[in-house]
């Protein structure tokens, strides 16, 4: 059995190969949205988040023989627990996360390394600032930006009640909210640009499949200024970009497992 933290569309295409290899498999997620995407593909799933000691005892329960982490690039708090669990159920930890991208220096592209950075920098700023990093840090940004007359915050996010509802709380305006699923193109990027009169874009390096790179590149055409969130920096040990190189890990660590 093999457990699998997924929650991007690539960790469900991995979750799809390592079934089809004939492993027995249970992809966790937290959200249902996610699971519904898996149990479409015919993968078992869990759904809810799981501390470390809670995940530790359900792969021992399940006699797991080793722990895939496919989440997403910023789940932070998921890879510790995912590491932490791995070692005290002794089992292989493997972490599969998309590659990141590699930008060329520009005047406009600002790098940052947390969420308080990039709130700041937006303020500097001003103007219309784009976000589009999510609802779990958008207090941070909305204690430095909202309310500030020079600056309109203009959130987008995935069209669920409780992301509106966080959004009236925050005092982000109906009209300043973007509620709609991605990934989009780079010609439907450009028109929201237009529309919201976006100056400041901050968004995430989420890697080619999140689809940063059409932000990045549309919102530069259009010579707006774009702050870039890089990715937590772990020591995750056994990392890979690429289908293969998971599938090939685990063969090999199971085939030790039989011996």
């Amino acid at each position: 059995m093999i457990f699998v933290l997924c929650g991007t569309s690539d960790a469900r295409e991995l979750a799809v190969r390592i079934r089809n290899e004939g492993h027995e498999l249970l992809a966790s997620v937290v959200t249902e949205s996610a699971a519904h995407s898996l149990t479409e593909a015919g993968v078992p799933v869990r759904t809810g988040r799981l501390t470390a000691s809670e995940m530790a005892g359900l792969v021992q329960e399940l006699n797991c023989d080793a722990i895939v982490d496919a989440s997403h690039p910023f789940a932070e708090e998921a890879h510790r627990n995912a590491m932490k669990a791995a070692q005290e159920a002794e089992l292989p930890y493997i972490r599969f996360e998309r590659a990141s991208l590699a930008y060329d220096d520009h005047p406009q592209l600002t790098v940052v390394g947390t969420y308080e950075e990039a709130a700041l920098e937006a303020k500097k700023r001003k103007g219309s600032v784009m976000l589009t990093t999510g609802s779990k840090t958008l207090a941070t940004f909305a204690k430095h930006l909202a309310g500030d007359p020079d600056i309109r915050l203009v959130a987008r996010m995935l069209p669920r009640k409780d992301n509106m509802e966080l959004c009236e709380q925050l005092g982000i305006e109906q009209k300043n909210i973007i509620a709609m699923q991605g990934p989009f193109t780079r010609e439907l990027n450009e028109a929201l640009y237009a529309q919201f009169g976006t100056t400041v874009m901050v968004t995430k390096e989420s890697g080619k499949a999140g689809a940063v790179d059409e932000k990045i590149e549309s919102a530069l055409k259009l010579g707006i200024d774009v702050i870039l969130i890089s990715r937590p920096e772990l020591e995750f040990g056994d990392v890979y970009s690429d289908y293969e190189g998971v599938l090939t890990t685990l063969r090999e660590r199971l085939r030790v497992n039989e011996r």
